[in-house]
């Protein structure tokens, strides 16, 4: 018996639950042991040599001497190849049905006895013995997926498998969902698990909630996504390459992934970053939009208590003339931290308490958890286990683990059925006035004594019908809860649209809401950490993500936290939480020179909520992230690539956060173009750095030339400010207006800019050509 994690159990949780967590982890252990035998003897096997070929729309079925290979490119030029038979589907990633093949794409024969698929925007060459190749239309190497391999036990059961795959030598890796390390992912091993860091987390911990095989690689030669449909836990390992000085050669960057089961199949995105995220979001399905009270600043604790302390900080904002949009009720506003209940004597009247705050223009948020309690009593619990809805184990018999409730039993998302009843269970937060949710524990997380703090991997899942175990099913447990949420609260109020937001998720969970980082640690690398998982997963394309602000575990000094609280100004969620003990985050808590500060970075994002309407309405059309690395228009400038200090925010601006203690000054590198410093209006002219002043007050944060962006007048009316182009160059920008949180179409501004004998121009562009704007302009750099 593992006896340190007995005792760090028993300590953590107390003697009660630390000996259920240990009977738990003693379960599982069990259960994987008489289910998941050893794998024993393995045989290797590679493709071999191609021995022939089949044609089909947008490409064709390579047969190997031992292996097939399907390929298939679509008409928007995004690439499919699947090994022994895998297709697109069934796939939890896509949002529906695989594109449609490009008819004029042919599957035909290659030099050196290979085969080759050409198309408008992309070559797929096939090697006589397996390799993949991607260039470019001029015939640049993109990336390069050498013969995979496959170790197949000889008694039977899933085959393990390994694919190599070079990129150029300059290239840059970001991507695999939440990292903290990132957003450019170095050089090492990257576990693709769902997994809760079980407290906290810095830059150091991997892997975190969500982890998704999707990589965004950026080179001279152009940009990709490579994303290998497959939910297994595995790893991916990253090498920059090196170009060769002098007459010495190239070595490429190299990208192995490892995986413990499942199909070995892969798409491949290819263009501009806009355009891959587009295709991608094509693919896998649109960004919800969130209501848009959900871009206003949002505060949130474990631990607000009573009803009587959640008006206290109301009024709080409210007194000091401080904008909030949403309070975030945590598990100690349930009944013994029951799901789907009310602990009535701290929150006698929690409807009533919504329909108050909501009159003040504050809406509550519920955290919504997946365990049930199972335990005699519990309704809910008897009626999942009425309706067959918790996991299994390969007996038959409820799957328990240990979370907040005590012992507690797990629905199986991946049954459409369980879906449909979990969803409508979201009927009773909608009674109490909530406006939303945010799911937590989804990993599914449960407490472990030693070992993973998950289910068993041999728990057994529906699948939607397939069957299978919790190793195919663990990665996309929370991306199903999302589902299932998301659903049920349009089932159940279709005409607002749901905010939700999810700690765990895999591709494709932007279709049912956003993410925040989870419980990331209180000090200056967290603080870097939030950023970087923001930028990484707007690359992964969920553009609505956001940190605890102030960090998740501690008490951050009054510098620590004004930083932090400034760079969330500026994210699309912002949000400040804590845990339980770990101290407050409301601005005045930090002194008066923290709260007038804090007043500046709420006002400017109060000032900017259009933008951020906007920006949230062309992530949803478009599936651009609103925050962008600094390279998002310039991938061929090698300098940005190695920035990952600072993003833009959409097209018009770019912010550079202060992330280290006791800076007043920063180094800031520019794109190229002219950039004025919106609160200096000094303009620099990129590319190149620049060193811009960073007091306490405020942030860098420098708006392009000839950007025309809409912002709030003081009197809420909608405002456009334009600055000045260069001369000789012209500007713009797209504007989509407010229509509600409901289901209205959105109509898209064109706005442009220029220089008429020294006075900037801004007009609307139609179809019928440019007009007067309709709107007030603020003209701001000349």
């Amino acid at each position: 018996m593992d006896g340190r994690g007995l005792v760090r159990s028993v300590r953590v949780f107390g003697s009660v639950r630390g000996l259920r967590t240990v009977r738990a982890a003693w379960r599982q252990r069990r259960a994987d042991a008489s289910a998941l035998p050893p794998r024993g003897a393995e045989r290797a096997r590679v493709p071999g040599l191609a021995e022939g070929a089949e044609a089909l729309p947008g490409g064709g079925i390579v047969r190997f001497a031992r292996s097939s290979l399907r390929v298939c490119v679509s008409a928007g030029g995004t690439v499919f190849w699947g090994w022994d038979g895998a297709g697109a589907e069934p796939s939890y990633a896509l949002a529906g049905a695989a594109p449609e093949p490009d008819p004029r794409a042919v599957l035909e024969p290659d030099t050196g006895g290979g085969w080759r698929v050409v198309s408008e925007r992309v070559t797929v060459a096939v090697s006589r013995h397996g390799a993949v190749e991607i260039r470019t239309p001029g015939g640049v190497m993109l990336r390069r997926d050498l013969p995979p391999r496959w170790w197949e036990p000889v008694a039977g059961g899933p085959s393990r498998w390994a694919q190599r795959a070079e990129v150029p030598a300059d290239a840059r890796f970001f991507g695999l969902g939440g990292r903290s390390a990132g957003p450019r992912l170095r050089d090492g091993a990257y576990r693709l698990w769902n997994t809760d860091p079980k407290g906290r987390f810095g830059p150091e911990d991997d892997p975190l909630y969500i982890t998704m095989p999707v990589q965004f690689v950026v080179a001279d030669a152009g940009t990709h996504l490579a994303f290998h449909d497959n939910t297994w836990d595995g790893r991916v390992t990253l090498a920059e390459g090196e170009e060769g000085a002098g007459s010495g050669h190239d070595r490429p960057g190299t990208s192995e992934v490892r995986m413990e089961g499942g199909p070995l199949r892969c798409w491949v995105v290819v263009g501009t970053p806009a355009r891959v995220l587009h295709n991608w979001a094509a693919l896998t399905g649109a960004p919800a939009l969130p209501p848009a009270w959900a871009l206003g600043p949002q505060h949130a604790r474990w631990g607000f208590g009573s009803a009587a302390e959640v008006r206290r900080v109301v009024a709080g904002y409210r007194e000091r003339g401080l904008p909030l949009s949403a309070v975030h009720l945590d598990i100690d506003h349930y009944d013994g931290h029951r799901v789907f209940t009310v602990d009535r004597e701290r929150f006698p009247d929690l409807p009533g308490l919504a329909e108050e705050l909501r009159g003040q223009g504050v809406r509550l948020v519920s955290i919504v958890d997946p365990a049930v309690a199972a335990e005699p009593g519990n309704v809910l619990y008897a009626e999942g286990r009425a309706a067959g809805a918790f996991v299994r184990d390969a007996r038959g018999e409820e799957v328990h683990g240990v979370v907040w409730p005590g012992e507690c039993a797990f629905p199986d998302f991946t049954d459409p059925a369980v879906r449909e009843w979990w969803g409508g269970l979201y009927e009773e937060r909608l009674r109490q006035g909530f406006s939303g949710v945010w799911h937590d524990m989804n990993e599914p997380a449960s407490f472990a004594a030693f070992g993973d703090p998950t289910l068993p991997r041999s728990a057994r899942h529906h699948l939607d019908g397939r069957g299978g175990d919790h190793r195919e099913a663990h990665n996309v447990y929370g991306l199903l809860m999302a589902r299932a949420g998301y659903e049920g609260l349009r089932r159940l109020r279709p005409g607002e649209r749901p905010f939700l937001f999810t700690r765990a998720g895999w591709a494709g969970m932007q279709r049912y809401g956003g993410t925040w980082s989870g419980d990331v640690a209180t000090g200056w690398p967290g603080l870097r950490a939030s950023l970087a998982l923001v930028l990484g997963l707007g690359l992964c394309g969920v553009p609505y993500s956001g940190p605890d602000v102030g960090g998740f575990d501690g008490s951050p000094s009054p510098e620590l936290f004004l930083r932090w609280f400034q760079l969330g100004a500026w994210l699309p969620l912002f949000r400040t939480h804590a845990a339980l003990g770990a101290g407050r985050r409301e601005p005045w808590e930090f002194g008066p020179e923290v709260l007038e500060h804090a007043r500046v970075a709420l006002a400017e994002r109060e000032r900017l909520h259009p933008y951020f309407v906007t920006l949230a309405r062309l992530a949803r059309m478009t599936g651009a992230p609103y925050v962008r690395p600094v390279w998002w228009g310039t991938p061929e400038d090698r300098a940005l690539r190695e920035c990952e200090d600072a993003f833009l925010l959409g097209d018009a601006l770019l912010v550079a956060p202060v992330l280290h203690r006791g800076a007043d000054r920063r180094a800031v590198r520019l794109p190229r173009g002219r950039w004025y410093d919106t609160a200096t209006g000094a303009a620099y002219e990129g590319p190149g750095q620049v060193l811009l002043d960073a007091p306490l007050a405020r942030v860098p944060v420098l708006a392009r030339a000839g950007a025309v962006l809409p912002v709030r007048g003081e009197g809420g009316e909608l405002v456009l400010e334009a600055w000045a182009p260069a001369a000789g160059r012209t500007g713009g920008g797209l504007v989509v207006r407010d229509t509600g949180d409901g289901w209205e179409p959105a109509e898209i501004e064109r706005y442009q800019s220029r220089l008429v004998d020294g006075r900037v121009v801004v007009e609307r562009v139609t179809e019928e050509g440019a007009v007067e704007p309709g709107v007030a302009v603020r003209v701001r750099g000349v």
